[in-house]
């Protein structure tokens, strides 16, 4: 059974900073491409940002130079390092991984984060 399970989420001031965490089980994690995404109340999820099995990274361009995702396949988790927050940033934030070996997309159950004075 796979799952991923994010903590990290919660409420800072415009400015701040938070790290997500997102742990995954019942995959090869090293072998897998994760990615966290983002959904604001009334908007579409989408991609913030994503790295591949090799280290590989991309993000959304209203992230770049404000988060920063990496991963730790020791741990078999990844993370999101979010600095300089801003109240656009407000949303609950998904954890994507993507196995191979079974060509499928996982999700987890989502982390809020509220930036707001």
């Amino acid at each position: 059974q796979v799952q991923l399970v994010e903590s990290g989420g919660g409420l800072v001031q415009p400015g701040g900073s938070l790290r997500l965490s997102c742990e995954a089980s019942g995959i090869i994690f090293s072998m897998s491409a994760m990615a966290w995404y983002r959904q604001a109340p009334g908007k579409q999820r989408e991609l913030v940002a994503g790295i591949t099995s090799g280290g590989s990274t991309r993000y959304v361009g209203s992230v770049k130079g404000r988060f920063t995702i990496s991963r730790d396949n020791h741990k078999n988790t990844v993370y999101l390092q979010m600095n300089n927050l801003k109240p656009e940033d407000t949303a609950a934030y998904y954890c994507k991984a993507y196995s191979p070996n079974n060509r499928r997309d996982y999700w987890g159950q989502g982390t809020l984060v509220t930036v707001s004075s």
